[in-house]
């Protein structure tokens, strides 16, 4: 990946595995200092050692994000390490496959986790971003932010919300010179897909559920991050980036 970041700083939260490690290897590959956060302290470490192994910069900031003192602590350690904050995945979320998603406990963890969360870092973000006069926020929604999944209420409603939230983001700051997108992920090869697709009968249906006959790669999702991210993408705000092999377009 060509260079482009130099000197800026990017924070990924949900980066111990999956869609958030590849994006940061992705920020650090293209030259950003990057903060890595995860609930997950070992895996989150473990992605902090590939961006140094690789030459990068990078530290990890514990955070749970549904814990508004976690996300302040996670932005102001950005801001005290690196001086700045220029850009954001704003990653962390669960899928509660399997679950009844109707009982009170599991809904209010996915909205809080999936949805609350993202505002909450977006707020944070955003008024870091202000102050250095501008900046680029990218939330990970998903296809399911966009069409119906009739098993899973929350985590369905959740992504709707974080593709809403996106656009309002967008149009809040759209003067101030903060981008506010989001990605919206088909059927990806990550840790959480990972006990499905283990099974070769569950792996065949998984890979039959997008056009191009594949699951998707953790790396493919990243390179729309961060161009979404870069300056290629500076009049693009507001909007919900398919990366789903034509999934949604059935």
């Amino acid at each position: 990946m060509s260079k482009g970041f130099e000197g800026k700083v990017a924070l990924v939260t949900g980066a111990s595995g999956g869609i958030g490690r590849a994006s940061a290897l992705a920020f650090a590959a293209a030259g950003a200092q990057v903060v890595v956060s995860d609930v997950n302290e070992q895996g989150g470490t473990e992605t902090v050692d590939l961006i140094l192994a690789a030459g990068g910069a990078a530290v990890f900031q514990r955070c749970d994000v549904s814990q508004a003192d976690d996300v302040k602590a996670l932005v102001r350690r950005a801001v005290s390490e690196y001086g700045r904050l220029d850009c954001a995945l704003n990653n962390a979320g669960i899928n509660n496959m399997g679950a009844n998603e109707y009982e009170d406990d599991v809904w209010a963890r996915a909205i809080g986790i999936n949805l609350t969360g993202v505002m909450m870092c977006m707020r944070e973000e955003a008024e870091v971003m202000l102050a250095n006069g501008g900046g680029a926020i990218v939330n990970t929604a998903s296809i399911n932010g966009l069409v119906g999944n009739g098993a899973q209420p929350g985590y369905t409603a959740s992504k709707h919300g974080v593709v809403g939230l996106t656009r309002h983001g967008a149009l809040r700051w759209a003067q101030a010179g903060i981008r506010v997108n989001c990605v919206c992920p088909g059927v990806i090869e990550t840790p959480m897909t990972a006990p499905l697709a283990a099974n070769p009968d569950m792996r065949k249906i998984l890979d039959s559920m997008t056009p191009m006959g594949r699951m998707g790669r953790a790396e493919e999702v990243a390179a729309a991050v961060v161009w979404l991210c870069s300056d290629q993408a500076s009049f693009i705000t507001g909007h919900p980036l398919v990366v789903d092999g034509g999934a949604t377009a059935v």
